[in-house]
């Protein structure tokens, strides 16, 4: 795949998902712009090779992503891919989710991916190319226990993505979600260690509780959600629009 003279930014690109997303578009010539949070994070991407660049951005401020904008036509030039990764997660029984996390979770997944792509969607309508991509989730999907305010965020993603994509699908610009089940990330060692403090299950009984509705049993790699991304930036895959491409092991089947 060769994507030689274009330009991506990828939020929450230097750890993960991310990280390898990242890395993907790179080693396929594309020139990459990847944020964090935090300044730690940013420092920290210098290992994703000599096509990655990085910065901070809070997807969640309309001001930090306005930085991004410029940040990246300081780097890039323009941004051709937009891979709109940065999420968060959390659960608990409805009875105890508080609005503070109901709201936090709703910020940086949903919020985030619409100040982002609308940041960023305007130059590649103009140069009639563009490719916005959304890591979602299976829960984009479907629900589950626990989960109810990052499925509801994640849907809303989903729902983004779908109507994103009827808006621009005249103007040379594809619009995607990808719905990874469980990675092996730091956000699923979080998810297991919740698990064993709240039921006593030791890791191995706690993942394999996560995996069970997973053909393959095991984790999903960074570098499948990724390869699922960089499939989506070719030019080959312009009739690709508006879909959510679950990579889970064969657990959700559309």
């Amino acid at each position: 795949m060769d994507l030689r003279g274009k330009r991506a930014v990828v939020t929450g690109g230097t750890r993960g998902i991310g990280a390898a997303v990242a890395r993907a578009l790179a080693e396929s010539g594309a020139s990459v712009l990847v944020c964090a949070r935090h300044d730690g994070g940013a420092v920290g991407a210098g290992g994703l090779g000599p096509r990655v660049e990085s910065t901070t951005c809070d997807v969640t401020d309309p001001a930090s992503v306005e930085r991004l904008v410029e940040r990246a036509r300081e780097a890039l030039g323009g941004v051709d891919i937009l891979v709109n990764n940065a999420g968060a997660a959390s659960s608990a029984p409805v009875s105890r989710l508080t609005l503070d996390e109901w709201n936090r979770l709703f910020a940086v997944n949903a919020t985030g991916t619409f100040l982002c792509t609308k940041a960023f969607l305007p130059g590649m309508i103009e140069r009639r190319w563009g490719r916005v991509i959304n890591v979602a989730s299976t829960a984009a999907l479907t629900g589950s226990r626990y989960i109810a305010a990052y499925a509801a965020a994640k849907h809303a993603v989903m729902g983004f993505t779908r109507a994103v994509a009827d808006e621009v699908a005249a103007h040379g610009v594809t619009v995607n979600a990808v719905c990874p089940g469980y990675v092996d990330t730091e956000m699923t060692r979080e998810s297991v260690e919740r698990i064993v403090a709240k039921t006593k299950l030791s890791h191995e009984d706690a993942l394999r509780s996560l995996l069970q509705t997973t053909p393959q049993e095991r984790l999903i790699t960074p570098e499948e959600v990724a390869f699922a991304v960089r499939s989506l930036c070719d030019d080959e895959a312009r009739g690709i629009h508006g879909q959510a491409i679950v990579v889970d092991g064969g657990g959700l089947r559309s």
